[in-house]
């Protein structure tokens, strides 16, 4: 099985605002966009326009109706690796072709490895991980290691590509080790969550939670995280496990 780091120097990772998703699936066209010429290329699909389409999407967009009525709203929910500081995923790997990088905490898949036994799939309590029916491997969201790497790339562009093409700005890439970082002072004015923190896989990645449509805009900011047991994490929560 493969062994984590001790301590990784970063923790890169997204910060995924809730409340501005509008679920347009920009990020999840770019990401597949990208990655079918980069790191993980090529993302596969078989049968795509016929009566069993199956694919590798690294990031995927769901959009739930919360509430009843007059009080009801829309929210949509991208998933996709979260970059766990404890990821499931890497422990059980026969073969070590999952990892976590020391550097930065980003977990990838090394292809020439990987047997495509699917226990990576099996013990990721998200369902981040794809299997490539045409290369018989796992696939992941890598961040775009391929861009943010990149010094041939301009500055701007040095970011996962879903956060570049976000339209309404609700997708954020930085170090959330470093608490003076925009991310991580997002993330604490905002009161940002893990996603199913029971799991206890500390993701790295976080989550805003909507805003109350009743209040001030600026009021939330001071808002406590809802309690993970009840209200909007609560039930996502459940949404997630029915997945």
């Amino acid at each position: 099985m493969t062994s984590l780091p001790e301590t990784t120097a970063k923790k890169l990772g997204l910060v995924i605002d809730l409340d501005t998703c509008v679920g347009c699936q920009a990020c999840a066209t770019s990401c597949k966009e990208w990655n079918a010429g980069g790191y993980s290329a090529p993302l596969t699909d078989q049968d795509a326009h016929g009566s069993d389409p199956h694919g590798t999407w690294l990031n995927r967009v769901h959009s739930y109706e919360v509430g009843d009525g007059a009080e009801s709203r829309t929210v949509h929910f991208p998933r996709s690796c979260l970059h766990c500081e404890t990821p499931a995923c890497v422990t059980v790997c026969p073969t070590g072709a999952s990892y976590k990088r020391a550097s930065d905490g980003i977990v990838l898949v090394n292809p020439d490895t990987c047997i495509g036994c699917k226990l990576c799939s099996w013990a990721c309590p998200y369902g981040a991980r794809e299997y490539d029916y045409g290369h018989g491997i796992m696939k992941k969201c890598t961040l775009c290691v391929d861009r943010i790497e990149n010094t041939q790339l301009p500055e701007i562009d040095r970011i996962p590509a879903c956060v570049r093409t976000c339209p309404t700005g609700a997708r954020h890439f930085g170090d959330l080790a470093d608490a003076s970082s925009p991310v991580s002072r997002l993330v604490a004015a905002r009161g940002g969550f893990d996603l199913m923190p029971e799991q206890a896989t500390r993701p790295t990645n976080k989550y805003l939670p909507p805003r109350d449509r009743d209040v001030d805009i600026l009021a939330p900011l001071l808002d406590p995280v809802p309690e993970a047991e009840g209200g909007f994490l609560g039930w996502l929560d459940r949404a997630l496990a029915r997945l």
